[in-house]
């Protein structure tokens, strides 16, 4: 059995804490913001209303994060044990911590949860966190957003911060395509001779004064870095460009 990566490690110690949640749907849909950025610790601090049906629906593939919810019946708890607590607010007030953007804020909850779990504290939806909660974290976290209208949804500001976390924890692997074979030397050459042929019966390439027609052929055949099914449609092109300049010859 292969042990989890590192990345896994770190966001396994990662709390994500909502504060009097007043709407169950952004409870699911946080859980789903979470579960697709690895992230599986949720705690909801005095939610008015969980378990709920609407959590569930809007969480859609992410039931087993609400499943493994906790309730806390205060911030102070839901917080105990924590090596750090990051408070999540869009709005200026008088803080005695520090106060980082979420990508630089991301890099040390990482950092931390080496250590032991992290918590990323959410307030509720009107007003988020009060002054008394976000004093109770060492970081206030802020989502760089427009000036005029820095308010996001719970779900959506959740969304922003778990895949922070994911990049801060090293996890930059995407999907990819599929992988086609290069084009050999000998059948570039074959394709670009084929051109010549057929530009010349055209009238297009003039042999005796090429100009720099050639030349930009090949660089152009270079620059594209083609494929063998690549040369194969090209020269299938001028097969049957050459099959209707010898209709016309024939005529």
């Amino acid at each position: 059995m292969n042990p989890d990566p590192p990345s896994a490690l770190a966001l396994a110690h990662i709390r994500v804490v909502l504060v009097r949640t007043t709407h169950p749907g952004n409870i699911g849909a946080a859980a789903r913001a979470m579960w697709t950025m690895g992230l599986r610790q949720l705690i909801l601090v005095m939610p008015e209303r969980f378990p709920d049906p609407d959590a569930t629906a809007l969480a859609t593939g992410a039931t087993e994060v609400l499943a493994r919810a906790r309730i806390a019946s205060s911030l102070h708890e839901a917080l105990a044990g924590c090596a750090l607590a990051v408070g999540l607010s869009a709005r200026p007030r008088a803080f005695a911590g520090r106060v980082l953007p979420i990508r630089e804020a991301a890099q040390e909850i990482v950092g931390c949860a080496t250590e032991g779990d992290v918590a990323l504290v959410f307030g509720t939806e009107m007003s988020g966190l009060s002054n008394t909660e976000l004093a109770q974290c060492a970081i206030a976290a802020t989502i760089p957003a427009n000036p005029e209208y820095p308010s996001l949804n719970l779900a959506a500001a959740v969304q922003v911060a778990a895949y922070e976390l994911r990049i801060a924890a090293g996890e930059h692997r995407v999907w990819t395509a599929p992988q086609f074979r290069q084009a050999t030397f000998d059948e570039i050459e074959a394709l670009y001779a084929h051109a010549s042929r057929t530009l010349t019966a055209l009238r297009f390439l003039n042999p005796a004064q090429p100009k720099r027609l050639l030349p930009r052929l090949r660089r152009l055949f270079g620059r594209a870095k083609l494929e063998r099914e690549e040369v194969n449609i090209l020269r299938g092109i001028l097969a049957r460009v050459d099959q209707f300049v010898e209709r016309d010859r024939d005529r």
